[in-house]
């Protein structure tokens, strides 16, 4: 016999209506209705892998592995933890407090790489 949880039968009509929300949204991308953004260069978005700490800092450092021999490479993160406030672009001393510790992380493999952070990051 499995026993269903009551808060599983108290957030499933929740969960529908978040599932229609992300419908809804994601048709107006689609109609053009809100804007999507275009830059004159290619960019890789990690994200959205599932929320919190689930393997987007390792994907991003397989993906910069990959790149690097054959591009110039830029990390853009939000900096997620860090004191400093406003955009930051990474320096080879850049620490955890300054930058965040993921991409100090990912700086200390890759030190070619372009790392910036910034909470808006278009």
């Amino acid at each position: 016999m499995s026993r269903t949880s009551p808060y599983r039968l108290l957030l499933l009509p929740i969960s529908w209506l978040y599932g229609l929300g992300i419908w809804v949204r994601n048709r107006l991308f689609d109609l053009d209705i809100l804007p999507s953004l275009t830059y004159d260069l290619p960019v890789i978005s990690v994200g959205n892998l599932t929320v919190g700490g689930t393997g987007k800092t390792p994907m991003t450092e397989y993906l910069v592995d990959l790149l690097v021999p054959h591009h110039q490479v830029a990390v853009l993160s939000r900096g997620y933890k860090r004191l400093s406030k406003g955009l930051q672009v990474a320096t080879p001393q850049s620490g955890p407090d300054e930058i965040g510790d993921e991409p100090a992380q990912i700086l200390h493999k890759h030190p070619t790489t372009i790392l910036v952070v910034d909470a808006n990051r278009r």
